[in-house]
């Protein structure tokens, strides 16, 4: 509880929230379970909210790990003041403790220790006195010996400049001031190593900004391009302005001065400053790698909360030229039907075979959409399927499904299980179209990395980025709620308490013994005790339960308090399926307050009761705009400038939104032509999966790029293509 003071100052919370939230995660519950049900004890804390708690949480406690171990270790050495103790016991940063510790901290030998070794530290501490009247020439012959290698009084003296150096280098208070200063001052400054090569870093192969107003997807670009070794990157700094740092915190007069003076020079050139630039490029980085990170979480959120396609028999397309187009066909439930090849493209162009084929697979299954990834190939398949959908006059219509990390899942562990006797581009078919029919429950079998959404993904702290997508995809699972007699294990594990092998241990359990009829059958699969069930149970659906509020985010601890609150609006828990529409008005006109009083219960919690009752089975997906289907195909020739479209958002960074308006490669909407006001990010105003209208800015064909605007729009305008 001792960090729950400071943590609510930051994060602008009360102190008995964050207080009650630590206690509740110290107890082993999760954020999705706190979140949902325990609002009463932290206030109504959100998810977000509380990760951040976590991490914060987690920050502080390392912290003062590392400052008893800082401590620990100083103490060892017999060097450890009350003053300096003090000092790292009020250190709020870890580079603050790290800081206060380089001066102890074994280093490797360095000209200092050599000189150390050769008895010229008390020479060093007299040069830094800078007496009046000193004679350094005349002091340094008292250091002299031959058997240390020591023979003159210059080499004693420089010597004990590497001594002064050192200390310089190791001063917490001056490092500190160095790097604000080169923080506030510095430019990064960037050029190409070989200015001749074409490459996507051209923008930086003259490049200067000031280090504190560099945008973070920069900073990743810039890291990456030196990393591929075709740019030379450094964070330049007005030198003269940082050794005045360094000379008035110590150079005085006097005979010794110059001495002093020429060690704070070595001492910033050869030590300070390449120090402090890793310590500004890996704090610039760390920043960065954590909006991109940030970006991606949202992203991949939005994208697992797309709206369900139910009730539809689907044609899953994975594209390509010389392998063939691998179509799948399932029914509405996911179950395959079907699976085959067309080859309408180069080498075999057999068009009008492929699209015979389709016609007839489109007939027999009575498929109504198909999807078709967006992967190399997508475009033309596109064609096809469009000039098919045309010349037969058919009802069906098509869809662009992003196929990112279907790859990865066909070649998975999990997938070869799935469909042993199919090939890896079959499995991607059959991926592709359950993406469209379930999203959520079609992705989470694949790596959260590997689906494609975000800015520099690559770029980051692998296990970074994915502890945050595992708490993405955990929370929009709990979210939805998973059909406990249909998930698959992919889906049970980031329901809140379920680990992979309970999930596993569940399927095997309803394989075994059918169908689960309530929640509490839970209990008797192996390995899941009462805690877990406790933090699962409520979001796990059972549609066809023996209780009807089994397929409601009701909670099993608050089932007495829903039934009496069905019972002062005069229904019994079976009317919630037998007479829905009569309990949705019966329950709107309850009062939550009256009802927490006199049910002595907490209006939090009464408030999602009486939400559940009134919507028993809600998916909150279907709450959101459909997908965008289509008849017909649009190219790039078919663009002109002005033009008003209707696209889907792809992909959101932090420079602006990718959008799909049908042409082969997503147009581009500015962060500068999203809104007619100012926004700091366009995630302020969209998501991926918005259906929005665009106006065509500009078409570079050679490049195959489309510049898009959002502004001045009107609400009726007309799609014109």
């Amino acid at each position: 509880m001792e960090f729950a003071e400071s943590i609510a100052q930051e994060l602008s919370l009360r102190a008995h929230q964050v207080k009650e939230a630590i206690q509740l995660l110290d107890a082993g519950n999760t954020i999705p379970f706190i979140a949902r049900y325990r609002k009463e004890a932290t206030g109504e804390l959100d998810e977000n909210a509380l990760r951040s708690i976590v991490e914060r949480l987690e920050y502080l406690r390392n912290l003062k790990q590392r400052k008893s171990e800082v401590l620990r270790l100083i103490e060892e050495q017999g060097k450890l003041t009350d003053e300096l103790a003090e000092q790292i016991q009020n250190a709020s940063i870890l580079q603050e403790v790290e800081d206060l510790y380089r001066p102890y901290k074994q280093k490797r030998r360095t000209r200092a220790t050599i000189a150390k070794e050769k008895g010229l530290e008390p020479l060093a501490l007299w040069i830094l006195e800078q007496y009046p009247k000193a004679q350094p020439l005349e002091e340094a012959q008292k250091y002299i010996n031959p058997e240390l290698g020591v023979e003159t009084s210059e080499e004693a003296i420089s010597g004990a400049s590497d001594i002064l150096a050192e200390m310089i280098s190791d001063d917490a208070a001056m490092r500190k001031r160095i790097r604000e200063a080169t923080f506030r001052f510095g430019d990064i400054a960037a050029a190409a190593k070989k200015a001749e090569e074409r490459s996507p870093y051209e923008m930086y192969y003259d490049y200067r900004e000031p280090v504190k107003k560099l945008p973070p997807h920069r900073i990743l670009a810039l890291n990456r391009g030196e990393k591929e070794e075709v740019l030379s990157v450094k964070v330049d700094v007005p030198t003269e302005r940082m050794l005045d740092l360094i000379e008035q915190a110590y150079v005085k007069h006097g005979p010794a001065a110059e001495i002093v003076r020429n060690a704070a020079d070595d001492s910033y050139k050869r030590l300070i400053a390449p120090s402090i630039e890793r310590e500004i490029r890996g704090a610039l980085t760390e920043k960065a790698e954590e909006q991109a990170i940030k970006v991606f979480a949202e992203n991949l959120k939005q994208l697992l909360l797309q709206p369900p396609v139910r009730g539809k028999v689907v044609l899953g397309l994975d594209p390509g030229f010389r392998t063939g187009c691998k179509f799948a066909v399932v029914d509405d439930t996911g179950k395959l039907f079907h699976v085959g090849v067309i080859y309408p493209h180069p080498p075999q162009n057999k068009r009008e075979e492929a699209k015979k084929v389709l016609r007839d697979t489109i007939a027999k299954y009575q498929v109504e959409v198909i999807a078709i990834g967006n992967g190399t190939a997508s475009r033309e398949t596109e064609e096809v399927t469009a000039e098919m959908i045309r010349e037969s006059d058919l009802a069906s219509e098509y869809i662009i499904v992003s196929e990112a990390g279907a790859s990865v899942y066909s070649a998975s562990k999990l997938a070869g299980e799935e469909f042993p006797d199919f090939d890896l581009s079959l499995r991607s078919a059959v991926s592709i179209a359950r993406r469209l029919q379930d999203p959520l429950a079609e992705l989470v079998k694949i790596e959260p990395k590997a689906v494609g959404v975000g800015q520099y993904q690559h770029d980051v702290q692998p296990k970074r980025l994915e502890e945050s997508l595992h708490g993405v995809v955990e929370s929009a699972v709990n979210a939805v709620g998973v059909d406990l007699n249909t998930a698959s294990p992919s889906l049970l594990q980031y329901v809140a308490g379920l680990k992979p092998t309970i999930a596993k241990n569940i399927v095997a359990f309803r394989e075994s013994n059918g169908k689960f009829q309530k929640r509490e059958q839970l209990k008797k699969v192996p390995r899941l005790g009462e805690q877990t069930f406790v933090q699962c149970a409520g979001f796990i659906r059972i549609p066809e339960g023996a209780n009807p509020l089994e397929n409601t985010p009701v909670h099993p601890e608050s089932y007495e308090l829903a039934q009496n609150i069905l019972h002062k609006a005069g229904f019994t828990i079976m009317d919630l399926k037998e007479r829905p529409n009569e309990v949705r008005l019966g329950i709107a006109r309850l009062n939550p307050e009256e009802c927490a009083r006199e049910f002595s219960a907490g209006v939090p919690t009464v408030k999602d009761i009486l939400a559940a009752l009134q919507r028993p089975g809600r998916d909150p997906r279907e709450d959101l705009p459909r997908p965008k289907l289509r008849q017909d195909v649009t190219h790039l020739e078919d663009l002109k400038t002005g033009m008003i479209l209707e696209g889907t958002v792809r992909n959101i960074v932090d420079f602006g939104a990718f959008i799909d308006i049908g042409v082969k490669h997503d147009g581009l909407v500015h962060i500068s032509q999203i809104s007619e006001k100012f926004i700091k990010h366009p995630m302020e105003v969209l998501s991926v999966g918005d259906i929005v209208k665009v106006r065509v800015l500009g078409i570079d064909t050679a490049r195959e790029r489309v510049s898009l605007s959002m502004k001045e729009i009107a609400a009726d305008a007309m799609v014109s293509i």
